[in-house]
């Protein structure tokens, strides 16, 4: 156990993590030469295209050092704020971290978010300053902000370039001398931790885990503690760049089990695995998802609905802050409402049910989490507008805030104070970092960022602004649920809950968006938006029309009269029959609205 080290690398998006992780997998030969490529281990096409880590993943290593050989289990964590609770997974299995910072970029709100995380987790920090191989490369600065944020002194700092490699033997030898040994002990009573899991279509659920205390070996009886299920262990592992199949795996090593799983539900992540005669309590300190956006999934043919679900349980296992259940709408039939991170997270997993299911679904609008009280005092969780109790009976509504910092260069402060402020934001605090960093700290409401903040925020700061938040509470609002109406019926996907100085502006621009979309038809379609029974935008779509008169030559204009009285009659009954179907597109467009 004394040569085992485990440690995972935080940073901020986008200041290169994946690429030292590249360097460090090639110069242990972790990974040969053929099989090398740029973002080894982000294995997801999605990952590649978009390049971002989107999952962690975790490989051992070996070092020789001194002359004794070190494993190293490493554990890569994505940088994006949608996808902190991936982190606070890894982090949870690791005794140290490796504070990445770009030379050329210096401290980003996520850097910060990630190593109080780490801070809270008792983990030892590394700090590297990366690319320092760029001409832009303010090493000296960054070296200050770090000496600031961490209280370490400027000599601990390591100095080094992924893409050239630079530095990576300070590194490597750093995380032998500076990170402790794991603690635990191969002889007590079996506790593993689950971190990760994701489905095998041959194997079943393959799930990852770090052992704090005992020895799990091949064909042991295991017990899931808090699912409380049984299985055999028929395969046990260490996870080399391909996963490597071993007899025994002891404490303070990570490596996968298989049992033969089929039904996803039956393993969670945070889960801890123990013998099945040990009573070994569950492990502690692993913190449940909190979803901050929901919205609804549904499939576009309603008999697809078996598979959505199934192709949303599997998806589960590889993403465990997705939590979803069945729903039904009038207008779309049935589905699920799911709860998501962030706006990133619901596109990540309306594209990877798309890839890798092959399951073409609608989305509703996104929302968030709200509390309403009625008059008789009862306090009712309001994931979807529909659940919003009829206004005779609502006393008020809070709605979630959150925290934000936003660290930027001065001069941007002025456009991004006027974008939080136009969002409800209050500037609470502001402070220098270094002359050419300011940190912002806002109180906003979090539905206010839902939709298009973030890159809202990436446009006017030139991609100089990082931002981060927190959940801070729950406050009185003045919210109302604005529905919209085609043909005078509510469709109730376009629901939303909004306050009510935003809900004038919304309605109008969501109405002319729909006017575009929704298809002509033989009669007027009359689009509106309302609150209650108050109308408070409309948009006409006006009837596709056939020239009934084109047949009278000259004569009587009574003839033209009689006819043309004709069709607005057939038009009315039409009117009153016919349903208006609203194509895939429209529903797409409302996700849009706010980018326009």
């Amino acid at each position: 156990m004394k040569n085992i080290r485990n440690f995972c690398i935080i940073a901020h998006i986008d200041h290169g993590k994946s690429t030292l992780a590249d360097r460090l997998l090639t110069l242990t030969k972790t990974v040969g030469e053929r099989e090398m490529q740029d973002q080894v281990l982000d294995n997801m096409d999605l990952e590649r295209e978009r390049g971002i880590t989107i999952k962690s993943h975790a490989i051992q290593m070996y070092y020789p050092h001194n002359g004794e050989e070190y494993t190293f289990n490493l554990i890569d964590t994505p940088g994006h704020v949608d996808f902190s609770y991936e982190v606070s997974r890894a982090l949870a299995a690791c005794e140290g971290a490796l504070l990445l910072v770009d030379a050329s970029q210096g401290i980003q709100a996520q850097t910060i978010s990630n190593l109080y995380l780490a801070i809270e987790n008792n983990l030892e920090i590394i700090p590297v300053i990366n690319k320092i191989d760029m001409d832009g490369a303010m090493i000296e600065e960054v070296t200050d902000q770090i000496v600031d944020l961490v209280g370490c002194k400027a000599e601990d700092i390591l100095l080094a370039s992924g893409k050239t490699g630079i530095g990576m033997e300070g590194i490597l030898a750093a995380i032998v001398e500076r990170i402790p040994a794991p603690k635990g002990d191969p002889e007590a009573p079996l506790q593993a931790l689950i971190f990760d899991s994701f489905f095998n279509p041959f194997r079943g659920v393959v799930a990852y885990f770090r052992i704090i205390n005992g020895t799990l070996k091949k064909f042991d009886k295991v017990k899931f503690v808090n699912t409380g299920k049984v299985y055999v262990a028929d395969e046990v592992g260490i996870l080399r760049f391909k996963d490597e199949p071993k007899e025994s795996i002891s404490a303070g090593n990570v490596g996968y089990i298989i049992t033969g799983i089929k039904v996803s539900r039956e393993i969670k992540v945070g889960d801890t695995i123990t013998h099945f005669s040990s009573s070994a309590p569950s492990i502690k300190g692993f913190e449940d998802v909190k979803p901050m956006v929901f919205a609804g999934i549904y499939p576009i043919d309603n008999d697809d609905f078996e598979e959505l679900r199934e192709s949303l349980e599997k998806l589960q296992l590889n993403d465990a802050s997705l939590i979803f259940e069945p729903e039904s709408s009038v207008a779309l039939g049935f589905g699920f409402r799911c709860g998501f991170l962030g706006m990133l997270h619901l596109d990540i997993v309306q594209e990877r049910l798309e890839r890798e299911f092959d399951m073409t679904v609608i989305t509703t609008v996104p929302n968030v989490s709200y509390y309403a009280f009625t008059t008789k005092g009862e306090k009712l969780i309001v994931n979807n507008p529909s659940d919003l109790p009829d206004p005779t009976t609502l006393d008020h509504v809070e709605e979630p805030y959150i925290k934000a910092q936003v660290i930027t260069k001065p001069e941007y402060i002025g456009s991004i104070m006027k974008l939080c402020m136009d969002k409800r934001g209050i500037l609470r605090n502001q402070s220098y970092l270094t002359p050419t960093r300011v940190e912002l700290t806002f109180h906003m409401p979090l539905a206010e960022i839902v939709f298009d903040f973030y890159d809202r925020l990436k446009s006017i700061s030139k991609g100089y602004a990082s931002f981060d938040y927190h959940m801070s509470g729950y406050e009185v609002g003045d919210m109302v649920k604005m529905d919209i109406k085609l043909n005078s019926e509510n469709v109730d996907a376009f629901s939303s809950l909004i306050h009510r100085d935003k809900a004038y502006d919304f309605g109008r621009r969501l109405c002319a968006k729909l006017k575009d979309l929704v298809p002509k038809q033989q009669f007027v379609i009359a689009i509106q938006a309302a609150i209650g029974a108050k109308i408070i935008a409309r948009e006409t779509i006006s009837a596709m029309r056939k020239d009934v008169t084109a047949k009278c030559y000259g004569g009587d204009i009574s003839r033209k009269r009689k006819l043309l009285e004709k069709q607005k009659k057939g038009k009315k009954r039409m009117r009153q029959v016919g349903n208006v179907e609203v194509p895939q597109a429209a529903f797409m467009a409302v996700l849009k609205l706010n980018e326009d």
